[in-house]
């Protein structure tokens, strides 16, 4: 009976604070625009912590100081003269280093384009010229360039230049930006050309060239073997290649092949050495892995290719 006395007073209890939820709520003003700016100040506020400080205070105190250091620049002249005449120094001083760094990349592409050309004429391009075209972007903005070549032109961290390696492949050709005027085999020869004048002084850890000997035979096919062994000689080197000339000049030789067993075509890799790669460069060579002529060829290719890496 207690129980149930004590149950019954709750209940009138509970029945009470609803009545008074009720009219409170009844009391308040909804409205939906002041509930919308709430949250749209909230949001600010949160990106202001976010960008400016931990928490409210500390972004007014970030205010506050800006605000100070505002009125300080707004109101004191010599300050911004000192700092209007270090800005134009710095300008001056960005505008000399830029025409140096222009000059000795003239320079420095004039040997450069000679010493790939040069490569190319190994390489079965012999009438082929690589140059460069440097050029700068002018600008109308004084204050967003630097002055190089008496003009006011765009410039950025690495100087004031726009660089494009040109390829003219044979006499009378315009040249043409190498993405654009080259075929594939010709791009990879470029590549391997301006890899193997740049070994040594810029460390890339591997190469792939797919197809390089394109469209080379003969003693062509074995200079682009000699080259890539050099270039082998400071990182690793992966060649795709179906000439035995070249691959004669690998240290190491992989042999890959499709098998189908009349439903399901495989791929697979097989490292060849000794016999088996003077079978498969014999192969190679005249599409008969038994002819003595072939094997003999074969293994004059890898002797040439052993006292070629000696003498290099």
């Amino acid at each position: 009976a207690a129980l149930a006395d004590r149950m019954g007073e709750i209940s009138i209890l509970l029945a009470d604070v609803a009545g008074e939820l009720a009219g409170y709520a009844d009391d308040l003003d909804a409205d939906p625009l002041r509930l919308a700016a709430v949250e749209e100040r909230r949001a600010a506020l949160t990106a202001l912590t976010r960008k400016y400080g931990e928490d409210i205070s500390a972004v007014l105190a970030w205010a506050e100081e800006s605000a100070a250091r505002l009125t300080e620049l707004e109101s004191d002249d010599d300050r911004i003269a000192g700092l209007t005449a270090e800005r134009d120094a710095l300008r001056a001083e960005l505008s000399v280093l830029a025409q140096a760094l222009t000059d000795a990349r003239t320079e420095a592409a004039a040997r450069f384009a000679e010493a790939v050309t040069a490569e190319l004429a190994s390489l079965a391009m012999p009438h082929a010229r690589v140059s460069f075209d440097i050029r700068q972007t002018g600008t109308a903005d004084e204050m967003s360039g630097i002055v190089v070549g008496g003009r006011s032109v765009v410039y950025g961290p690495h100087g004031a230049d726009e660089v494009e390696l040109l390829l003219a492949p044979h006499p009378g050709a315009q040249p043409r930006p190498i993405a654009k005027g080259a075929s594939g085999g010709e791009l990879s020869r470029v590549m391997l050309a301006v890899e193997v004048v740049f070994a040594g002084s810029d460390p890339v850890p591997t190469y792939l060239f797919d197809e390089v000997d394109a469209g080379v035979g003969g003693k062509a096919a074995v200079e682009v073997g000699r080259r890539l062994a050099k270039l082998a000689r400071s990182a690793q080197v992966v060649v795709v290649t179906h000439l035995p000339q070249v691959a004669a000049f690998a240290d190491r030789q992989l042999l890959v092949e499709k098998t189908n067993d009349g439903s399901v075509t495989r791929s697979g890799v097989t490292v060849l050495e000794g016999e088996d790669r003077v079978r498969e460069l014999s192969r190679m060579l005249a599409g008969q892995e038994d002819s003595e002529t072939a094997r003999a060829h074969a293994e004059e290719l890898l002797a040439t290719a052993r006292a070629g890496s000696s003498a290099d």
